[in-house]
């Protein structure tokens, strides 16, 4: 979808990188090794976002960070046409609201940091029917053509994660309060 309008394949990857997850950070090398693209093809498309506005460029000594610029009017548009490009928006509502009590979802891993590796890792919070569950995944994988590997934490267990769930830049995307 994204890829028929977007020829750039490394605009795309910045695209999804940055506008996935608003408190995604990332430096010019390290955005080259993540996408196995050139440092210059890399910042030349980083240039270009930058220039537009809907990226900002911030030293902090002697690396420059890029983060998407959540303020230009645009963001919650791109926003969202990522997540419908990697599918997360049919995930939410395929699956999560038809559940049961789920208080809380979160997207980890690869995607929270804005890399389509093909493989969604899911926390839930709540309590769920896992024969529902497996049968939602198979559908919603179909639809998104990616995996989707959940795991599914009861509230109380939630605290123990709690920190790690914190280091995995865990992206929330479902919260129905408790």
């Amino acid at each position: 979808m994204l890829d028929a309008i977007i020829t750039s394949k490394t605009r795309l990857k910045i695209l999804l990188k940055f506008f996935i997850n608003p408190s995604t950070k990332g430096y010019l090398r390290e955005l080259s090794a993540q996408m196995n693209e050139s440092t210059n093809a890399v910042r030349v498309e980083l240039d270009r976002l930058v220039e537009a506005g809907y990226l900002e460029r911030n030293a902090n000594g002697n690396k420059v960070y890029y983060n998407a610029n959540t303020m230009h009017p645009l963001y919650k548009d791109i926003h969202s046409v990522v997540k419908k490009y990697l599918g997360i928006d049919v995930l939410i509502d395929s699956v999560l609201a038809k559940l049961g009590k789920v208080h809380e979802a979160y997207i980890v891993g690869d995607y929270s940091r804005g890399i389509d590796s093909g493989i969604i890792d899911v926390v839930i919070i709540g309590t769920v029917d896992y024969t529902y569950l497996a049968q939602l995944i198979s559908k919603a994988e179909t639809i998104i053509k990616r995996k989707i590997r959940p795991l599914v934490l009861s509230p109380s267990e939630k605290k123990k994660y709690d920190q790690l769930l914190h280091f995995a830049q865990a992206l929330l995307v479902w919260y129905h309060g408790k």
